[in-house]
């Protein structure tokens, strides 16, 4: 990947023993897409949050404990869904590769 570490944003400074971190990186075919959209869906699908991903594709959520979906949105690609179960104390990192349109 150029431009990017594998993963979400760093973690300095942030209290994991108080918090739930969902992080990740969107791309497309395997180049990190800045400026996408990724939102956080509750376990019934309802819109909770969004956040654009930085110049080198990172987004980080703090959320509440539980099951979540992220969803990836970008131009000219096909969005992409994942499931992830967030955990107080834990990172859950997320890789979203979408597919051009």
């Amino acid at each position: 990947m150029c431009g990017g570490k594998v993963g979400g944003p760093s973690l300095d400074g942030v209290d994991l023993t108080r918090q739930a971190v969902i992080q990740g990186v969107v791309t497309v075919a395997g180049e990190p897409v800045g400026g996408a959209y990724v939102r956080l869906l509750d376990r019934t699908g309802e819109f909770t949050a969004e956040v654009p991903t930085s110049a080198t594709g990172q987004f980080r959520f703090f959320a509440a404990e539980g099951d979540w979906t992220v969803r990836a949105l970008a131009p000219r690609a096909v969005p992409a869904d994942r499931s992830v179960a967030a955990r107080t104390g834990d990172v859950a990192e997320v890789s979203l590769a979408l597919e051009a349109s």
